[in-house]
């Protein structure tokens, strides 16, 4: 038995019918040099034996009574594989369309709470004879560092699989908590509440006293401000329909851009994601006068974290400067805008947000998020934030799943009451695959905007190389 951390205990309770909270995966692989040919049941195969060393799968949860705390993991007793990986067929022609709408309908369907929180889908029949693969995991269970160390487990260095590196798990079948043992768990772990806090507080205070000093010194610019988002079509409370993109860009023009301007990878990425949303809502006629403000998480695992244990994250608020018609000032203003933020966020301290979790009362925070949804509260007031935006370095060599090689590998995150949107970016081998989920009703012409990621792109790189054809002079 495994208690969930403060935060993780979070991505369960603000869940709603409507806002899901899992994060989940596109995945295009060819099959063609898979030893005696493509089969379903090599890849269900393949993933049956990596399951010893993929514990989290074979998890499911145990609520405390009455929400008291946060609930607990045990090993499923009943765990069925077949429920967990299934097989579909695309619609014809089985082009990238027809792989986003099976994706769309696949992570718009919330997972069961009475089984292992982990779904995964084979799509047949796609174009040039090539498999998607759809995986959706709560995130409860993972955040991106988990979420890469999860790659490792599943795919190869090599076309012909790795032997199997874990020894098959010979456990006895995990003893289930009767509900009087979970609520003695939740009274001894409530206990020991006022010390933690009070180790909390003084910390926060320093904090916060911090920051005051830093943004009255005029030292730096700090993080964009909560509620200070302009509206969008997509600032708005969502359904449960969610519609996916996904575009494909060229990672070295991404490296051009930073090298040529001086800023960071995760800078050309920001501003990337800004240049298409200015362009997509200018086409709309509904840019806003005042800049984006986008949610960035950032990891706070230490180097002798354990990658595979669940959520170690913070996140900053940035603004994405969509106010600024030029890329390159544009750009620019964000380097800025980041740069501040995260010398505030190391003011602030990357642990907060995982000690204070600590404090969630699970009850509570289930009762106010459905009255928050089902209420259309985020409909009522400024927008929190507009967007999240997730960077994450992947691979950059060849991946193999039972044989077949990865080609592409667009993750998504969750899509927030009052923020439906969400962008995750993953660079694998020379690509950038940039994954994109909306809310379906807020943004029924989401694959206008991951065009629009294509001419932005093209944009940062004409003015990188004008700016390095006049270097050169």
């Amino acid at each position: 038995m495994q208690r969930l951390s403060g935060i993780d205990s979070t991505f369960l309770s603000i869940e709603t019918p409507s806002h899901l909270m899992h994060v989940s995966t596109v995945a295009v692989l060819d099959p063609r040099d898979m030893e005696g040919g493509y089969s379903f049941e090599k890849v269900r195969a393949l993933v049956a034996s990596r399951l010893p060393g993929i514990p989290l799968f074979r998890r499911r949860l145990v609520e405390v009574p009455f929400n008291l705390h946060f609930p607990v993991w045990v090993e499923d007793p009943n765990f069925d594989l077949d429920y967990h990986i299934r097989r579909v067929a695309a619609p014809a022609p089985g082009t990238m369309a027809e792989l986003c709408e099976v994706a769309g309908d696949f992570v718009s369907r919330q997972l069961d709470r009475t089984r292992p929180l982990w779904e995964m889908q084979v799509v047949e029949g796609l174009e040039g004879g090539n498999i998607g693969l759809l995986v959706k995991v709560h995130h409860s269970m993972i955040d991106g560092v988990s979420g890469a160390e999860l790659i490792v487990h599943l795919f190869d260095l090599e076309p012909i699989a790795a032997p199997l590196e874990v020894p098959p798990d010979e456990r006895e079948v995990e003893h289930v908590p009767s509900d009087l043992e979970l609520v003695a768990y939740a009274g001894r772990s409530l206990a020991s509440n006022p010390a933690r806090l009070a180790k909390v507080v003084p910390a926060t205070v320093g904090s916060v006293v911090s920051v005051v000093r830093r943004r009255r010194s005029g030292t730096g610019g700090g993080m964009a401000a909560p509620f200070t988002a302009p509206r969008t079509p997509f600032n708005a409370a969502i359904t449960p329909h969610r519609k996916v993109a996904v575009a494909n860009l060229v990672l070295e023009d991404v490296r051009h851009v930073k090298r040529i301007f001086g800023t960071t990878v995760n800078d050309v990425v920001l501003a990337l994601c800004a240049g298409a949303l200015r362009a997509y809502l200018d086409k709309l006629g509904q840019l806003p006068e005042q800049p984006l403000v986008s949610v960035v998480p950032i990891s706070v695992r230490g180097e002798g974290s354990d990658a595979a244990s669940s959520n170690q994250v913070s996140a900053m608020f940035v603004s994405l400067a969509t106010d600024i018609d030029d890329p390159v000032a544009r750009l620019q203003s964000i380097a800025e805008g980041t740069r501040g933020a995260k010398d505030e966020h190391q003011a602030i301290g990357a642990s907060m947000l995982q000690d204070w979790a600590e404090f969630a009362a699970p009850a509570l925070f289930t009762r106010a998020s459905r009255l928050y949804s089902s209420m259309k509260l985020a409909d009522r007031h400024r927008p929190i934030h507009n967007v999240i935006i997730s960077n994450v370095p992947g691979p950059q060599f060849p991946l193999y799943l039972a044989g077949a090689k990865l080609l592409m590998l667009c993750p998504l995150g969750p899509v927030m009451e009052g923020a439906g949107l969400n962008i995750t970016v993953l660079s694998y081998q020379a690509s950038i695959d940039v994954g994109l989920i909306a809310c379906r009703e807020l943004m029924p012409d989401l694959d206008d905007l991951a065009a629009a990621f294509v001419e932005a792109m093209a944009e940062l790189k004409a003015a990188a190389d004008a700016a390095e054809a006049r270097l050169s002079r």
